[in-house]
């Protein structure tokens, strides 16, 4: 045991080392710039879009579209992929974030989640337009669908590849690690035992995921926006009552992005490189933009046009970082206990009870296992999808099956390997998808162009690559 802990150290020291950072920000930075900050530049547009995409039997302008391909309305696809997304790294990892990093860590998040958008634009542009109708009928799209169709056949092992890993990682960190994370908070909190929690976790996730994506996205629809607005609500008052420390919080981010911050009180202080480091890591481990995991959801959306589905799944980076984690960063900072030297999701319950007290860990408890929750629905959903890629749509009731069973052992596991080896498989789905992202964005410029121009590009007109 001692040897496979080290070996997958040794490897997750590289997959999510500098390398992988850099490579994370060079795609997103390239696909940014290919894209001419399109994805920044036309927010409200897919705001919009997100809006009228709320009715499945409709597009925007809304005129009837029955022959629409997919299963699920953009607006659910997005918050399918929201519910995935949404979860311990917006509570747990953005005070990590602060606590190694620092102030500073804030502000390279925001830079992370900026680049990411283009990232999160391309993955579904090319989910929409290289998806396939499986053997029940089903819309089935993601990385190893545009590997195969977009990159051709010689290039299938690297979608093989992508979805081996993720239906591993989707086991650790959508399925074990979240139900550990709430076990724990339960138990920590209201004294609930690990095994009860598990168990209620397992009906609950088990009633909505044997149901398949239709389900899921129901569910993830209503309970994704009102879990994501009580957050920020939540948020605001706390930050409301910490108004004095506005101002100066704001300060402290930008100015320790680019200055070392020295120790103080339990604070170990860090290093401009520190910042930086922890600020991409946990922005990217947040948004998962270049990971691979929301186009898988986004290729179920009823829509024919690959760019519009863009628009609205870029707006999941946007809503996860500059939204949701601003509001938990800024809710630490104003409390200013996150000197105390605490870290994880005890650091974030802290600085609410600061602010409310009595309050705090309740708050955070619950927020937590609402968002664990929703993360479980969303992943159960890629890793199927994963699996299917491998072995056909008859693998798909026993991947549910087994996934649902492992909810309860998760929740009473020592997850210390479990959490590494998730960790590394799930860095590892970003290799075979940024190679792909990079080598078919042409594609995605393209489109894109065409879009905005008022072209019409037929299906296959857009590769100028060889595909054999």
């Amino acid at each position: 045991m001692e040897t496979l802990n080290s070996l997958f150290q040794a490897i997750n020291g590289v997959v999510w080392g500098p390398l992988m950072l850099l490579l994370l920000l060079g795609v997103g930075l390239y696909l940014q710039a290919g894209l001419k900050l399109m994805p920044i530049r036309k927010l409200g547009t897919g705001l919009k879009l997100l809006w009228q995409g709320r009715d499945a039997k409709s597009t925007p302008g809304g005129r009837q579209k029955s022959e629409d391909d997919g299963e699920i309305s953009p607006f659910n696809a997005l918050m399918t992929s929201l519910s995935a997304t949404i979860g311990t790294g917006n509570i747990a990892g953005v005070a990590t974030a602060i606590a190694l990093g620092g102030p500073g860590a804030v502000f390279w998040m925001w830079i992370t989640a900026l680049v990411g958008m283009a990232t999160k634009f391309a993955e579904a542009v090319l989910a929409v337009r290289f998806r396939e109708t499986d053997s029940t009928g089903y819309h089935v799209g993601g990385p190893m669908f545009y590997i195969k169709n977009g990159l051709g056949r010689k290039w299938l092992w690297l979608g093989g590849a992508f979805a081996f890993f993720g239906a591993v990682a989707a086991f650790g960190i959508g399925n074990t690690v979240q139900s550990n994370s709430v076990a724990d908070a339960m138990n920590s909190t209201f004294g609930i035992p690990a095994w009860l929690t598990g168990l209620v976790i397992m009906g609950l996730s088990g009633a909505v995921i044997l149901g398949g994506i239709k389900r899921i996205a129901k569910v993830a629809g209503k309970l994704v926006p009102i879990m994501g607005i009580a957050y920020i609500v939540g948020g605001i008052v706390v930050l409301v009552i910490n108004a004095d420390q506005l101002l100066g919080t704001l300060g402290m981010i930008f100015y320790y992005a680019f200055n070392p911050h020295a120790a103080v009180g339990g604070f170990a202080g860090a290093a401009v490189t520190m910042a930086i480091r922890f600020g991409v890591a946990r922005g990217v481990f947040s948004n998962e933009a270049g990971l691979g995991s929301a186009p898988i959801a986004h290729a179920a959306a009823k829509t024919k046009n690959p760019v519009r589905q863009g628009l609205i799944a870029m707006l999941g980076t946007f809503i996860d970082t500059i939204v949701v984690c601003t509001i938990t960063a800024l809710v630490i900072l104003t409390a200013s206990v996150w000197e105390t030297g605490e870290e994880g999701a005890s650091l974030t319950a802290m600085s609410f009870d600061a602010a409310l007290p009595g309050m705090g860990n309740e708050i955070v408890s619950i927020v937590l296992a609402v968002f664990a929750f929703t993360t479980i629905l969303g992943w159960a959903f890629y890793g199927e999808k994963c699996c299917q890629f491998l072995f056909g749509a008859r693998s798909i009731p026993l991947y549910r099956v087994v996934f649902v069973l492992a909810i309860p052992l998760g929740a009473v596991a020592n997850l210390g390997l479990i959490w590494l080896m998730a960790d590394t498989f799930n860095a590892m789905m970003a290799i075979p998808n940024l190679i792909a992202l990079a080598l078919l964005s042409p594609v995605v410029f393209k489109l894109a162009k065409a879009y905005f121009s008022g072209e019409d590009i037929k299906p296959g007109e857009e590769l100028d690559h060889d595909r054999s």
